[in-house]
């Protein structure tokens, strides 16, 4: 669903009003906090979607990677997990099914967290997911809203895995590419987080359907406003070319639609606006960071093998949201 039909479903919703919800709905943020004592809130999200790739096994792992982030894009330790499945059993093989459920499983297994059950419907269009429980100390949850003008910008995946996978399912775009998409996809962002757990990080988020845009408007907050720079943004081999040649999403669509009029666009390149409007499945972290511990924390993914990448800064806030130069 678009993020302007989704935000004005949750508008007509009735508020609610409980002083252990720690992050709501209201709140744009990435998942539900609800503290239980003093020491432990426990945290509540669940995503799904249809499959982008061929392989069942790998749609299951891909799914299941972005349903577990939210989890760690708060700061949080996942726990348990319950498939969200519908299948179309009466026409597709179970063979099929069971190795979406193994490429899920496996995922959950490295995350740390226990798959202790589901849920399962017959329809036409296979769906497969995640419902996920966390844990976070209350005082340490990472909020998608608490930067600060000053601080810098941090990405931990590069760009490009909605382009990309729409191209290769036409067969547009070479192995290559499309590897290094699933590669990225199927990366956990345990191991971003919890190395981002060590350093003052101010808000974290998620990147994913309302692409890096989208997601970074919310970091603002309507406080702040961001200055990306193009130049500096990660992106797949080959996901640049193919939005040169208009191989582009339906969700970039309508990305552009809800949020160019909160962006300036300083740059005159209409494949690289397409990018950074893509819908990311399974994308990476979003960061800020006080400038002062940008270096080291740039370092420390450098010395894991994280291709993580410095494309911004938070500003005292303009008449846009966003300023891409």
């Amino acid at each position: 669903m678009g993020p302007g039909s989704l935000s004005e479903i949750l508008s007509n919703l009735p508020k609610q009003f409980d002083s252990n919800l720690l992050v709501g709905y209201d709140s744009s943020d990435d998942a539900a906090v609800y503290q239980l004592t003093p020491d432990v809130a426990v945290i509540q999200t669940t995503d799904f979607f249809p499959s982008m790739v061929k392989d069942p096994y790998l749609f299951g792992q891909i799914s299941a990677t972005n349903a577990l982030s939210d989890v760690f894009s708060m700061g949080g330790k996942v726990i348990t997990a319950l498939n969200i499945v519908a299948y179309p059993d009466n026409t597709q093989p179970l063979d099929n099914l069971g190795e979406i459920l193994r490429g899920g499983a496996e995922k959950v297994l490295e995350a740390g967290g226990i798959l202790a059950g589901g849920h399962t419907i017959r329809q036409s269009t296979p769906l497969y997911g995640l419902a996920v429980a966390g844990v976070v100390h209350p005082d340490k949850i990472v909020t998608n809203n608490g930067a600060k003008a000053g601080d810098a910008i941090i990405a931990t995946k590069k760009l490009g895995v909605g382009i990309v996978t729409t191209a290769h399912n036409k067969g547009l775009i070479d192995e290559k590419a499309f590897d290094e998409a699933v590669e990225s996809m199927t990366t956990l962002n345990k191991y971003a987080a919890e190395t981002m757990l060590n350093y003052q990080v101010t808000s974290c988020t998620d990147i994913t359907g309302f692409g890096i845009l989208g997601h970074t408007i919310e970091m603002c907050d309507n406080k702040l406003t961001a200055e990306i720079y193009a130049d500096k943004i990660p992106i797949i081999e080959g996901a640049y070319q193919a939005a040169k040649e208009n191989l582009t999403t339906g969700g970039a669509k309508r990305n552009r639609q809800y949020y160019a009029d909160a962006i300036d666009f300083q740059i005159d390149d209409q494949a690289m606006e397409e990018v950074l409007f893509d819908p990311q499945t399974s994308g990476g972290l979003l960061i800020t960071v006080p400038e002062d511990q940008l270096e080291a924390l740039l370092t420390a993914y450098n010395e894991q093998s994280i291709q993580a990448a410095h494309i911004g800064y938070m500003i005292e806030k303009q008449e846009k949201a966003i300023i891409v130069k």
